[in-house]
């Protein structure tokens, strides 16, 4: 059984057989076929063709007052192509009366179901289509246009939409009630709109028409480019000074594999795509799903998902399973520095806003007859967050994709272990290994590089590896929505202007987390410096002021933040290739260079580029605690063990001249021994519940962590098994675990 591809064979053929035919191949292969109708019942032919199009339309959706039929008008212009506008050229024809008098005349309802069967007469290709801003709640027809359009949602502020309203004295619209508020309607149909839409274009306060017409077709050249976004490997070779080992990816491919398969991390190969500025202010009143739904789609093809398909799994990802409705608010602590709560998930981490969301990416890449099983290395949060993320798929998704996670034996805090063992499903699986983290993480690696025991897999059971570590792209893409979050509910707050500079301090050991914000710049965010805060094991730190990475004579210290207990941050190669201008041969050289000699220096002009953007420091134990005492009793805030080397190093190295965004990266009940011995409370050696509960009693902020509570109540203890420091033991283990699930 073979990994998921989109089939470029089925592709190319289709499309020299076939003019003008845009072809999906895939888990959604479909194949858009050529026609050439007219709309006779009115005698005239709507037919036209222009190279963007082929046999295409394009539908222009939106509220009333969006501007469809005058953006309409223009593409119609530039395209030298038929424009039909539903209202006048539809509808009235159909019905020998204005549209306001046969609303008048029938309702709402009679009038939403008259318009529709309208529209299913429609027959045309190759041109532009205005719609009605009501078309979109009559499903059949909006399906039939679908079959041969491109749908563009025409996105406009919804204070400008009511403006234009104003201006037209437009006072009632179609399924608007006597009394009720225009804006409640117009937000309601907004659930329509996304429904239907392939493309979305923002239509930004000001935008001329002429400007959305090129934005539209901007949208339209995307969607229709379906090899235009690719994913290559960090140690890729340009074609041009050599054979490229690992071909270009798409995004269903690179969450599906995890890993390349030189041993590199996939990055896209164009860069993550700039959103104006105008663009990020009509965020600034979003709601988190807003924010993650307008940023991924900008990441992610529709070809490998579809907007309103992304759209589900992203509502579904940041449900009723957060506790709180901002998903990841920014609170003020003092002076300039703002905390960004990422534990409000299930598991309490971080790790939940990307690992919530990926198992559902994962479900859709993959095909339906093929088997995978997950592999996880945690320093202790990401496994609880895999094996919960991945429990919450369909039943049939579940049968399908497994999940084994590995975790340092000794090296995780007890509530970390008994969550993540708690944790386990079904499909997933815990397993202690007696070592540290870095190696079940190069254990992991090996396992995917091992063709003949990958293989083997796929002969014997017919099951593909793949990875949910910050390795996968899937995984860390999500995570730069956060960061912007954070910075935007910065400005709705009234702290800053748009516009104004922010640093971010992060507590990161594997180095994805500040990775994400890294791309969240590259996407127009201004940031201006990155604080990297470590630890005892402070290898990053080191490595930031000196450019030299040296494991040598360098031991693993378990610490208060075991989170952070890594030496190899697999994600500094993403940073290092974007850095070094793609250049995959030179990390090919200074990875393996790492893991035959442990260490590495990069040159000196690479030195003073990464010193530009970033600074980095580190915090003993002793300094962890007290930040933690420090800072509850100035603002009874009560910061978790690695929130709190964070605080150590921003007091340390923020300048003043603008706010620090600094990441809470877990809930201090999952470390609460370290929290009562820094707050001075002697009842320490109480059970997991009773140390929870005594905390909670403080009324301190953030509040007690229900989930978290929850768990401590379990009065079930599973099994897991605990492995020997050997790949091969490991192997033997996923092996079992294959036979279990999918035999």
């Amino acid at each position: 059984m073979l990994p998921f591809t989109r089939c470029r064979c089925l592709k190319h053929i289709a499309r020299e057989c076939l003019s003008g035919v845009q072809v999906r191949a895939g888990k959604h292969a479909r194949l858009c076929l050529p026609r050439a109708l007219g709309l006779a019942e009115f005698g005239k032919s709507w037919h036209s063709t222009h190279t963007l199009l082929g046999n295409k339309n394009i539908v222009l959706m939106g509220p009333p007052g969006a501007g469809k039929t005058t953006v309409g008008r223009i593409l119609g212009q530039k395209l030298g192509c038929c424009v039909i506008d539903v209202d006048d050229d539809i509808l009235e024809k159909t019905w020998n009366m204005s549209v306001s008098e046969k609303l008048r005349d029938v309702g709402s309802e009679q009038f939403l179901e008259e318009e529709g069967k309208a529209v299913l007469g429609l027959s045309a290709c190759g041109s532009v289509i205005s719609l009605t801003g009501s078309n979109p709640m009559h499903d059949a027809s909006m399906r039939h246009l679908k079959k041969n359009g491109i749908v563009v949602y025409l996105d406009v502020p919804l204070l400008d939409i009511i403006g234009r309203l104003k201006r037209m004295k437009v006072d009632r619209i179609v399924g608007q009630r006597p009394g009720a508020p225009m804006k409640d309607l117009l937000q309601m149909r907004r659930q329509y709109y996304k429904k239907w839409y392939d493309a979305r274009v923002f239509c930004e306060s000001g935008a001329s028409p002429e400007e959305v017409a090129n934005k539209v077709l901007s949208a339209v050249q995307r969607y229709q480019d379906v090899d235009s976004e690719t994913f290559i490997s960090t140690r890729h070779v340009d074609p041009r000074d050599g054979e490229r080992k690992v071909p270009a990816k798409f995004f269903s491919e690179a969450v599906v594999e995890g890993l390349a398969s030189d041993g590199g991390l996939f990055v896209p190969e164009k860069g993550l795509p700039a959103v104006s500025c105008g663009e990020w202010k009509s965020l600034v009143g979003a709601s988190y799903v807003e924010r993650a739904q307008i940023l991924l789609e900008r990441c992610i093809h529709p070809a490998d998902i579809p907007a309103a398909r992304l759209g589900e799994m992203i509502e579904a990802a940041y449900g009723e399973n957060f506790a709180c409705s901002k998903i990841a608010p920014v609170r003020h602590l003092s002076g300039n520095q703002f905390i960004l709560e990422l534990f409000h998930g299930p598991t309490g981490s971080f790790k939940d806003l990307s690992l919530q969301l990926l198992p559902h990416l994962f479900a859709h890449c993959i095909p339906p007859s093929c088997n995978y099983m997950i592999l996880v290395a945690t320093s202790g949060d990401t496994g609880s967050a895999v094996l919960n993320g991945f429990s919450r798929l369909s039943k049939n998704d579940q049968q399908r994709i497994g999940v084994v996670t590995f975790f340092p034996e000794n090296g995780v805090s007890d509530f970390q272990k008994a969550q993540i063992v708690g944790s386990q499903r079904e499909n997933g699986w815990a397993a202690g290994v007696q070592a540290d983290f870095d190696f079940c993480q190069t254990a992991i690696k090996s396992m995917f590089n091992d063709s003949d025991f990958t293989g083997f897999l796929t002969a014997e059971y017919g099951t593909t590896l793949s990875s949910a570590n910050s390795i996968n792209w899937g995984r860390l893409l999500p995570q730069v929505v956060y960061h912007a979050s954070a910075y935007l509910d910065l400005v709705s707050q009234g702290f800053i202007t748009f516009g104004s500079p922010v640093d971010v301090c992060i507590p990161t050991g594997n180095f994805g987390n500040m990775l994400a914000a890294v791309y969240a710049k590259m996407m127009g965010l201004p940031i201006r410096k990155f604080i990297c805060a470590s630890n005892q094991n402070h290898v990053l730190t080191d490595f930031i002021k000196t450019g030299h990475y040296d494991l040598r004579e360098r031991k693993l210290a378990p610490t208060f933040s075991p989170s952070i207990d890594i030496l190899k941050s697999s994600n500094l190669e993403r940073h290092l290739h974007l850095m070094a201008n793609k250049d995959g041969p030179l990390m090919a050289k200074l990875f393996r260079q790492l893991e035959n000699q442990h260490h590495f220096q990069i040159e000196r002009m690479l030195v003073e580029k990464l010193q530009q953007d970033f600074v980095a420091d580190w915090c003993s134990e002793a300094e962890c605690l007290a930040a933690i005492s420090s800072t509850y009793d100035a603002s009874g805030y009560i910061l978790d063990p690695h929130t709190a080397v964070a605080k150590v190093v921003a007091d340390r190295l923020q300048d003043k001249t603008c706010p620090v965004i600094i990441s809470s990266t877990a809930h201090y009940s999952k470390f609460a021994p370290a929290v009562m011995r820094a707050l001075k409370i002697r009842e320490i050696n109480q059970t997991s519940s009773s140390q929870l509960h005594l905390l909670g009693s403080y009324n301190a902020l953030p509040p007690p962590h229900g989930a978290l509570l929850a768990r401590t109540k379990q009065q079930e203890k599973m099994d897991y098994q605990v492995c020997a420091a050997d790949v091969d033991i490991l192997k033997s283990h996923v092996e079992k675990r294959i036979q279990n699930q999918f035999v």
